[in-house]
């Protein structure tokens, strides 16, 4: 009876379209009155225990992170950069997207947030130059997803915290995995763009022009070193990797390229605020929410059912990739992080596997989330920073998806894809 509750209460919330945040934490309370094993203060003291810790605090500070590099002129030097070596390509300038979201995945954490800084340069600049705006819209879609692949990364933050892994071994696992994904689209922007005759920049290249760029680019080029350097040559923590994160953001925006004026300050923080805040609330009704799954031993039940499916490792894994991206259609990264990272990683377990490498395919399968009808958010940033209708960026986001799927059984069934890194530097 609790277990229906629980989760038919969060189905009709859901449907009733429901704040994400308030309908796990209303599911929770439902539960709560059919059982009687807690008490609804349960749920409010959830909302404070579920965000007091300190790895949890990386969270707000990768999210201001994003948005200062986004606003202070981070994300358009990196941009100049790659343009300055991969823009005579055919489809060049879709390639240097793709280059561009993931060197800005190396120090925002979030994809929405890589979508919004980098889309705002480049949409208007290649439907200039005469590519479709559904390629246009949905490339910057999907390559915004590679950054919460590319460390640092909030899923992964979330999911450390949620099953006890090490946060610091799953961001080493994420490099391959990001790099994969990002070298895949690059072929196939090649590939369409060529067909189509798209043609890169025409001006030949220069060497003076590249180290022009290279230097006026250098202060965003240092920062992943920076931040991916400090964590792991042990001189500070993933969370406090955060904190130097908003600081060097705001030193480059502020002081060095001086973009980043008082007044856009403040907006720029109000809006890093408005998402920490929705982001909390999440995180704080799931802490309820799972207790409620781990009392009532829903994980255990979960993993005799799958495992009662079939006993091939094979299978179960295509059975869970296909559950998470079903999942990812209708929820957000955070929640779904939240509540089925505690349900699904004892069956990987169970298979043998490395709980490093269950969080990466988690963490991929819910990034395919982020460019998939109809709640994919990748989508409706995009398409608000394109001004077109959401049907435009659907319209070409197939191809892409595809081409994410791919990469996902790969990264499932070859575990050295994301395990090699963590292997080497624990030698």
């Amino acid at each position: 009876m609790v277990s229906a509750a629980l989760f038919i209460s969060l189905i009709v919330f859901l449907i009733l379209n429901v704040p994400v945040g308030i309908a796990i934490g209303l599911s929770s309370a439902a539960a709560i009155i059919t059982g009687g094993k807690l008490t609804l203060g349960y749920v409010a003291q959830a909302l404070v225990t579920g965000c007091d810790s300190f790895p949890i605090m990386a969270i707000p500070l990768f999210i201001l992170a994003g948005e200062l590099m986004g606003e202070g002129g981070v994300s358009r030097r990196l941009l100049n950069v790659c343009s300055a070596f991969f823009g005579r390509a055919y489809g060049g300038l879709a390639i240097v997207t793709v280059a561009v979201c993931m060197f800005f995945a190396a120090v925002s954490g979030s994809g929405p947030a890589t979508v919004a800084a980098v889309g705002s340069m480049v949409i208007p600049t290649m439907l200039k130059k005469g590519y479709s705006k559904k390629f246009t819209l949905a490339l910057i879609a999907c390559a915004g997803s590679i950054g919460v692949i590319i460390p640092p990364s909030i899923p992964m933050v979330i999911y450390g915290v949620s099953t006890g892994t090490s946060i610091s071994s799953l961001f080493l696992a994420g490099f391959l995995p990001g790099i994969l994904i990002g070298l895949v689209l690059i072929f196939y922007c090649y590939i369409y763009c060529k067909k189509r005759g798209w043609k890169g920049d025409e001006q030949e290249f220069s060497w003076k022009y590249a180290l022009k760029t290279v230097w006026e680019g250098k202060w965003a080029l240092i920062n992943p070193v920076i931040i991916l350097g400090g964590i792991y040559g042990g001189f500070f923590t993933p969370t406090e990797a955060a904190s130097v994160a908003a600081v060097y953001a705001f030193i480059c925006g502020f002081f060095i390229h001086r973009e980043l004026p008082l007044k856009k300050l403040i907006a720029t923080i109000g809006s890093a605020c408005s998402t920490t805040g929705t982001t909390m609330v999440i995180l704080g009704c799931a802490t309820a929410f799972t207790k409620i799954l781990t009392i009532e031993q829903i994980p255990q039940l979960i993993t005799q059912s799958i495992l009662g499916v079939s006993s091939n490792p094979v299978v179960i894994l295509l059975l869970i990739n296909v559950f998470l991206l079903i999942v990812g259609c209708f929820m957000d990264t955070t929640p779904a992080m939240m509540v089925l990272a505690p349900i699904l990683l004892p069956v990987a377990l169970s298979l043998g596997m490395s709980p490093i490498h269950f969080g990466l395919i988690m963490v991929v399968n819910l990034a395919i989330g982020f460019i998939t009808p109809p709640l994919g958010i990748n989508l409706f940033v995009a398409a608000r920073i394109g001004k077109e209708p959401l049907e435009t960026v659907t319209g070409g986001i197939i191809p892409f998806i595809i081409a994410m799927i791919a990469c996902l059984m790969l990264i499932t069934y070859v575990p050295q894809v994301s395990l090699f890194l963590p292997g080497l530097f624990s030698r």
